[in-house]
Order: C-alpha cells, then structure tokens, then sequence
C-alpha cells in the first residue's frame, strides 16, 4: 500500500464548491503516531501495519490528499457567528467502508485556514487524546458517534497557558454535515446552494426522506434518540452550538465534555460555560433550540408561502418533545430491567437521586447487584421493593447498564502521563472503557467515583 493508491472522494467538495476551500495541513517535522484504531482502519480499507509506517503516519496528517476547510456558521452560547468553519480542520475526502457506506476522513489540529479567527490551528496532545478516549467509550456504549481514527504526534510545541507537546487528530464521521453547514448556506441567499446541500444531505444520510420536510422530520428523530442516549450515561457535552449539531445524528467535536460523577442535572463541567446554558438537565432543550435554527434555515424549501412553511416546520419540531420523552423512558426502562409502564417508578427514582446525588453509573449496576443478593440496596426499602416486585431482567440491565466509563479523573490522570510521555495509562485506560459492560477483575478502580476533592470544581477545557 502506498499513499499514492490511496483515494479519496471528493463528494463535498465537488458537489458544493461554495462550501469548500481547499488548503493543504502544515508540515509537521516529526510526525508519529500515538494510537490508531486498527478495526476501524480495517474497516476503511487500510492495512493497519502500513499506518503504522512513515508513509501512513504521514497520510494520517494530511499529505497526499486534496483536503478542503468546511465553511459553516453557527450560534456560540446563543450568539450567531456567520462566518466560522473548519479553523483547524481539514476534509481530507470520503471512504466507502465495508458496509458500502461513505464515510468522511477528517483532520483536526492541522494548521491554520481561511477560517482559523486568529487561532493558530493547532492542537495539542492531550485534548486530542481525550477525544480519542470519549468518542472510543461513545461507540462502545452503543451510542452514535464520530470516530477517532488515529493521534499523532506533530513533533511540534502548542503555545496555550504552557507550551504543550502538539498533535492531529485524525476522525471519521458519516459527515460533517452540521446545523450550522445550513445557516452558512441560508445566509448567502442563494436559494439554488441551500437545494443543493439539502439533495446532498439527503442522499447522504435519509435516502427514505423524500421531501426537505422529510429531511428536516429525519434530523429531529435522529436527534431526540441521540440526546436521549446521552442523558442515558450521564453524558455532557459541553458545548452543544448549532455548528456541533450533525444532520446525521452522530455525536461530534468532544473538547469540554464529560462524564457525570455524582448525579446532579445542574452539572456544568465547560470551563467556558459560565451561565450553564449546556447544563446536563439543558441538553433536550438546547437541542430542540438548534433544530429550531435549521428549520429557520430550511424554510424555503418547505414552501413558497412563507405562512405555510414556518407551519410545516412548526408542526415537524413539535414531534421532538415526544419523541424525546419516549426514548428516554423506554431507555429508562431498559436500564431498570422492566417493560413499558413503570413511569411513576422511574419518576420517583430520579427524585432521589437528585436528593442523594449517588454515582451515576454505579447505581445502576449496583441494582442489579444489590437484586443478586451481591451489594447493599442503594435505595430506599420502599422503592426497592416496588421495582423488585416487577420482577426486572437482571440480565437485561447489565447489557445496557455499563460498568466502566472514561470517568473523569482517569482521563485527566491518563492526559497528563500522555502529555508528560507516558502513553501506557492512556492505552490502558481504552481497553478498559472499549468493553464497558463485562465486567473484569483486577479492573475495580475504574469502577470507583471519583475522589470528593477531585470533583469539587473540575473543570474541561476545549484545547483551542
């Protein structure tokens, strides 16, 4: 294999032109790959050991490609920002996978574009690393994602509070289309650029939508299952503006997120998050927020009747609240073992949770547990016994139920040995939250909470 036989499509930035410019990565002086994902690999047709080499590692950072920057727009903390884009990011083209799917390869921390703002389109080691463990537990989990192909080291230094040892990312999304790819379009004005990235969005991801309604229709439901999930696991993201909203439902861009510890729907882990806007109990309204701005977006093709299309996507948005409100209780259900019909359960469950803040992830393999005969309750007698009265599948609760996250104090602890050269915690620490149901000895601290003095006012950071 070389990088020579290497192609790329260029569906993007062929069909949308307007939306693409192309730019070429930085040089970097010393590039070396630091992890790589060698199923994923496989399944985009690549030899594994060939990454591995010079010659791929030097593919995996930009070389040998006809990369474009994305241009996009987006609101930042409710703030619309027209002009935004791929600052640091770059297309490097699509891939069919061995589903026949297409499949976007993409580049962050490679340098600096036309749509860079002043940042030096650089990124260091530690946060790519860190979107390389979560979006590993993301896909694990079950839960859509983009993918981390690969890290590896520039050879370069970041200059962010202190110098930083640099890094690119390399990841794979079923695109990088976005709400915000939309309000770019919308904003130009040009009726016949906003079509036409519709007809790309729709082939792309919703073959089946058969209308632009019908694609707006498929993005809700695609989002409402998503959140659902991620309130599932006590996900946060951290940073949910219109630009890190995907068209096809996967979860992107993890610089602020976290995990939750100790369950209280107020958390706010995003340094930059200062009115708690991206709270973890906010995320089903800031994302029906956003799906709101791509309907405004969207509203010329719906009809050529103003009145009428804003009643159209009035129509399609309200089936968000629903159906968001039906997959988090069937997700609940699931979690507690029980079918359809224990909502007063569940009600009452997390009433006390939020009045006992006890560990998100632990409760609910400590149930399952605790029903074993194996663990101590860790709720009241009363609940207990009502949900244990509904005779719950046990094993059912521990398929869904993980036993291991990328807790928050074991992926600090593993970015800085990364960081100060030591990747074997790192390494350790993916193989672990790679399998996140079955639960193995010798494995126990990955299991624990975090230390109280360590939760006490930590913080996520986005790495820019």
């Amino acid at each position: 294999m070389s990088i020579a036989a290497v192609s790329f499509d260029n569906r993007f930035a062929s069909e949308l032109p307007e939306l693409a410019i192309p730019w070429q990565a930085e040089k970097f002086p010393e590039p070396r790959l630091l992890a790589l994902d060698e199923a994923l690999a496989a399944d985009l047709g690549f030899d594994p050991e060939w990454l591995r080499s010079e010659e791929g590692v030097r593919l995996l950072v930009g070389e040998g490609a006809q990369p474009v920057a994305q241009a996009y727009a987006g609101h930042q903390f409710g703030g619309y920002s027209p002009r935004l884009g791929d600052g640091r990011a770059l297309l490097l083209g699509e891939l069919t996978d061995s589903a026949g799917r297409l499949r976007d390869v993409h580049l962050k921390g490679s340098g600096r574009t036309p749509f860079a703002r002043g940042g030096d389109g650089l990124a260091a080691v530690g946060p790519m690393l860190r979107e390389y463990v979560i979006s590993q537990a993301m896909h694990a989990l079950g839960i859509p994602t983009t993918r981390a192909l690969a890290v590896v080291a520039t050879g370069g230094t970041v200059y962010r509070e202190s110098p930083l040892p640099g890094a690119v990312l390399a990841r794979v999304a079923a695109s990088h289309l976005r709400v915000g790819s939309f309000q770019f379009a919308r904003a130009t004005r040009d009726l016949e650029l906003l079509r036409r990235l519709a007809d790309h969005a729709i082939a792309r991801h919703y073959p089946e939508a058969g209308s632009y309604l019908g694609l707006f229709e498929a993005v809700v439901t695609a989002q409402a299952s998503l959140i659902a999930r991620w309130m599932h696991v006590g996900f946060i993201h951290g940073v949910m503006n219109t630009d890190n909203m995907t068209i096809s439902g996967e979860t992107i861009d993890y610089g602020p997120c976290a995990f939750l510890d100790a369950f209280d729907p107020a958390t706010v882990y995003s340094s930059i998050d200062h009115a708690g806007r991206y709270a973890y109990r906010n995320q089903p309204v800031i994302a029906e927020w956003n799906l709101a701005r791509l309907a405004e977006a969207l509203l010329p093709l719906f009809d050529d009747d103003e009145e009428q299309a804003v009643k159209l996507a009035t129509e399609a948005l309200g089936r968000f609240r629903p159906q968001y409100q039906e997959a988090w209780v069937s997700g609940m259900h699931a979690k507690l073992g029980l079918q359809q019909g224990a909502e007063e359960l569940i009600d009452d469950l997390v009433e006390a949770m939020q009045a006992d803040k006890p560990d998100h992830t632990k409760l609910f393999r400590t149930l399952s547990a605790a029903a074993r005969g194996n663990a101590p309750a860790p709720m009241p007698e009363a609940w207990m016994s009502r949900w244990g009265a509904l005779n719950p599948d046990l094993d059912g609760m521990d398929r869904v139920n993980p036993v291991y996250i990328p807790r928050n104090h074991l992926v600090e602890e593993a970015l800085a040995a990364a960081t100060a050269g030591d990747l074997d915690p790192f390494h350790r620490l993916v193989e672990v939250i790679s399998a996140p149901f079955e639960e193995r000895p010798g494995l126990e601290r990955y299991t624990e909470p975090a230390p109280r003095e360590f939760c006490d006012g930590f913080q996520t950071f986005c790495g820019t």
